[in-house]
C-alpha cells in the first residue's frame, strides 16, 4: 500500500511563518509536521509515499530526499505553475499511486491516529476517519452512522484529513484545479463512502497560535516522559 501526503498548500493563515518556509516543514515537538506522518507512516509498514507540493517546493524536497533518512521511498509530484487543490493534486498523482486504495494525509495535521487501522481494501471509494469538531470548525463536515458517511444529517463530524481511496474515485476525471469535496458528495449519495470516528489526539494546524500551542503541549509531554524515566 502506498501513501500520499498532501504539502502543496500555501499556509496564507500561517503566515508570515511560511514566507521562508513551506507549511509542512514547519516544527513541532523539535520536529517537522511531514516527519511526523513519514514516521508514522513507516511504522504502520508502509514504504512508498509521495508527495505533492507547489510552494516552496523546492525546500522540502531538499530536506526529505529520496526518503532513505525515514526507512522509506518517497517520490514527488510538483503542481506548477500552481497548487491544483485536494483532487486534482491527487488526479495528477495517480501515475506514481498505482492501481491499488492508497492513504491520503494533509500535511498540516497532527495526531496519534494508528495508520495501520486503516482498511487495506476499503468497502466503497473511500474511507474517512472523522472527529469531533474542534472550535475553528464548529459545524464539521459529514454526519457518520453505522459505518457509512453522508452529506447530509446531524450529528456531523470533521473530517481528520486522513483517508484511504481508490484510484476509481477519480477515473476518468481531467487534470487541473479540482476541489475533493464534490467528488466526497457524490460518491456518498452513491453509499460509496465508510468512515470511523477518532477520539485521540488531533490538531489542525491552521494558525501560527494553534502551531505554537501544539509545540507546547509536545515539549510538555515530552520533558514529562523524561523526568518519569529518571
Amino acid at each position: 500500500m502506498k501513501a500520499m501526503l498532501l504539502a502543496a498548500g500555501r499556509g496564507e493563515r500561517m503566515r508570515p511563518l511560511t514566507d521562508t518556509t513551506p507549511k509542512p516543514l514547519l516544527e513541532v515537538g523539535g520536529q517537522s509536521l511531514v516527519e511526523y506522518h513519514l514516521n508514522a507512516l513507516r511504522e504502520a509498514g508502509i514504504r512508498e509515499v509521495v508527495i505533492n507540493h507547489a510552494w516552496l517546493g523546492d525546500a522540502i524536497e531538499a530536506r526529505l530526499g529520496d526518503g532513505r533518512g525515514y526507512g522509506l521511498r518517497i517520490r514527488y509530484s510538483p503542481e506548477v505553475p500552481r497548487a491544483l487543490e485536494t483532487a486534482g493534486g491527487i488526479i495528477q498523482a495517480l501515475p506514481l499511486l498505482g492501481e491499488d486504495p492508497f492513504i491520503v494525509i494533509n500535511s498540516d495535521i497532527w495526531t496519534d491516529y494508528p495508520l495501520q487501522r486503516l482498511p487495506r481494501q476499503p468497502d466503497g471509494l473511500a474511507h474517512l476517519v472523522m472527529v469531533d469538531n474542534p472550535d475553528q470548525h464548529p459545524h464539521g463536515d459529514f454526519h457518520l452512522h453505522a459505518g457509512c458517511l453522508y452529506a447530509e444529517g446531524d450529528p456531523r463530524l470533521t473530517y481528520s484529513g486522513i483517508g484511504v481511496y481508490r484510484p476509481a474515485l477519480f477515473q476518468d476525471l481531467a487534470p487541473g484545479v479540482r476541489p475533493l469535496a464534490p467528488l466526497l458528495r457524490a460518491a456518498m449519495q452513491a453509499g460509496q463512502v465508510t468512515g470511523e470516528q477518532y477520539d485521540g489526539a488531533w490538531y489542525d494546524i491552521g494558525t501560527p497560535a494553534r502551531l505554537a500551542a501544539l509545540d507546547q503541549l509536545l515539549r510538555h509531554k515530552a520533558d514529562a516522559g523524561r523526568h518519569h524515566d529518571g
